[in-house]
């Protein structure tokens, strides 16, 4: 199997997991615990792991400054379980997708689509994959939307800590990450940084690093080595990604490709990425 049949499912499945870091659904959910604004987001995607230390979470969050993390764990614990963390966000998830999706969950197609999620997020192996093995410990959530949403999480989680290992392997660090990622020119810098909590400073010494690798050129775009680098590295994504889909088959991922396309349109036209 083609190593961009992993870009592929993730591109489809990826809207159907992430609107739960978009939805105001969990927002409320968290501060209704007593956890606030961006520390929800690092506490409920962390709570899988258990009580954990921010430098757990700065290890496998990866590309966040680490004084962000900080400010949010283990202060979360002190006022919501983990547990309680699990159970606002499967709550959020259901309300969300309902809101998002409508009539689309009531459909069989979701049903199918869980069915094969599953059998590729079970074929997944823990091994150095350590937000996946924490999701994957999880029990399954019984309504066929949710299990779908939770293989959907699972295959995620998959493929970001092979993207960890891949940047890694690069010798990129977490702020490297994010100005090799502004330099391929698919998001702003003002988003990358401004989200992650970088500085300016922070930013430009990232920058430095990189020239001198001779990975960029000065108006920070990238040099041919970059574009080889950044190629290498989200072809290895993709490979180390390809192990569930090799499981289900190309006819099965071609299937569950098309019953969840119409799910991840109708979230995107929600406007709960503030796009719609």
């Amino acid at each position: 199997m083609d190593p961009v049949m992993a870009r592929k499912m993730w591109r489809t499945l990826e809207p159907y997991h992430g609107l739960i870091y978009f939805a105001p659904e969990a927002t409320a959910a968290y501060e209704a615990l007593g956890v606030r604004g961006f520390d929800g987001y690092f506490a409920s995607r962390a709570a899988a792991m258990g009580p954990v230390p921010a430098e757990v979470v700065v290890a496998t969050f990866f590309n966040f400054n680490p004084e962000l993390v900080r400010r949010a764990i283990p202060a979360a614990w002190e006022v919501a379980t983990p547990a309680a963390l699990l159970e606002a966000r499967r709550s959020a998830a259901d309300l969300a997708l309902r809101r998002a999706t409508g009539s689309h969950l009531d459909a069989a197609e979701v049903v199918r689509a869980a069915e094969l999620a599953r059998t590729a997020a079970e074929a997944c192996t823990a091994a150095g994959r350590p937000l996946y093995a924490a999701h994957a410990s999880l029990p399954w959530p019984e309504p066929p939307h949710l299990a779908l949403w939770h293989a959907a999480t699972l295959l995620r989680e998959f493929r970001g800590d092979g993207h960890l290992a891949a940047l890694v392997d690069a010798g990129l660090d977490g702020i490297d990450a994010l100005v090799v990622h502004a330099a391929s020119g698919e998001v702003p810098r003002a988003a990358l940084q401004t989200t992650r909590g970088w500085s300016d400073d922070a930013w430009e010494a990232s920058v430095a690093r990189l020239r001198g690798r001779g990975l960029l050129e000065a108006d920070g775009s990238f040099t041919p080595a970059g574009a080889s680098l950044r190629q290498h590295i989200e072809d290895r994504t993709d490979a180390l990604a390809l192990a569930p889909w090799e499981a289900l088959g190309v006819a099965a991922c071609d299937e569950l490709r098309a019953l969840v396309r119409p799910l991840s349109r109708a979230i995107v036209e929600s406007g709960t990425f503030g796009l719609g």
